[in-house]
């Protein structure tokens, strides 16, 4: 099954291989916690990626992981996402929503299926869910008008740049309204024009989620964090937590990112880098 919908959770606890579950009030001292990390702990290629390592990501926020590359942010998302191929100790934890959590994972990959069109693509999630109605479609054509996309809808992926498979695959996530949303890296392949407008667009339509987004780019995350978390060492630690003031999307020379981002990039030097 397409990566888009990773699992659906009815659970408030996920312990790992040698984990135990136990259920929580899933409140933390800021405020309600959507996902919960407890003693994560793993070793890839006899390099201890996490030891015991715990987080807390605050509901309804979009909280942003910076650090330097193999420190573990994209595998952590995927263990969050309940991802079957990591084989790691400690536990996760879901806040029980009142109908149970879902969640959506953008990996690095598009993972666009190539016999469907754009637009069945960017529905696939409703179409397998039986959902794909009149209204559907009048939203994937408007998700698809916001990217610059406008009559795109019907090729199919080996036909786009690899920009514009990315957009894609964005927006079939945005397109799911999931309770947690996971995305690795969801604008690399962008230019820098289209990375601003998908960037607002993602920050409008996922406001009130819970939001954990892995990036490279300081500005990136400036422009649209609540919260940003900088991991750095091996194992991986927490060396930076910062909470820009004002409301994202942020303007990219807005007073929060002016006064934010030297702190932010000495944090990131003094991890080794971004």
């Amino acid at each position: 099954m397409d990566r888009l919908t990773t699992f659906t959770g009815f659970f408030k606890s996920r312990p790992g291989a040698d984990g135990v579950a136990t259920v929580t009030d899933g409140l933390s001292q800021t405020g309600k916690t959507g996902v919960r990390c407890r003693s994560i702990s793993l070793t890839y290629d006899n390099r201890p990626v996490f030891d015991r390592f715990s987080l807390d990501f605050e509901a309804g926020a979009c909280t942003c992981l910076l650090g330097p590359s193999g420190c573990g942010k994209s595998t952590l998302i995927r263990i969050i996402s309940g991802a079957k191929d990591i084989a790691y100790r400690g536990e996760i934890q879901l806040v029980e929503a009142e109908k149970g959590l879902s969640v959506a994972w953008m990996s690095q990959k598009d993972l666009l299926l190539p016999w469907l069109s754009v637009l069945d693509n960017i529905m696939l999630g409703a179409k397998l869910r039986g959902e794909g109605d009149e209204t559907t479609v009048e939203k994937a054509y408007m998700l698809l008008a916001k990217a610059g996309m406008t009559g795109d809808g019907h090729k199919y992926p080996p036909a786009l740049s690899g920009g514009m498979r990315q957009r894609v695959a964005l927006l079939r996530t945005l397109m799911e309204q999931r309770d947690i949303l996971l995305m690795d890296e969801p604008f690399s392949a962008l230019d820098a024009l289209t990375r601003l407008r998908l960037q607002d667009l993602s920050a409008t339509l996922t406001r009130g989620k819970t939001v954990i987004l892995v990036t490279h780019d300081p500005l990136e995350a400036l422009r649209l964090a609540d919260r940003i978390v900088v991991l750095g060492g091996t194992p991986a630690t927490i060396v930076g937590d910062i909470r820009p003031g004002g409301v994202a999307p942020r303007e990219s020379g807005g007073p929060e990112i002016v006064k934010e981002y030297p702190r932010l990039l000495k944090t990131l030097l003094g991890g080794d880098g971004a």
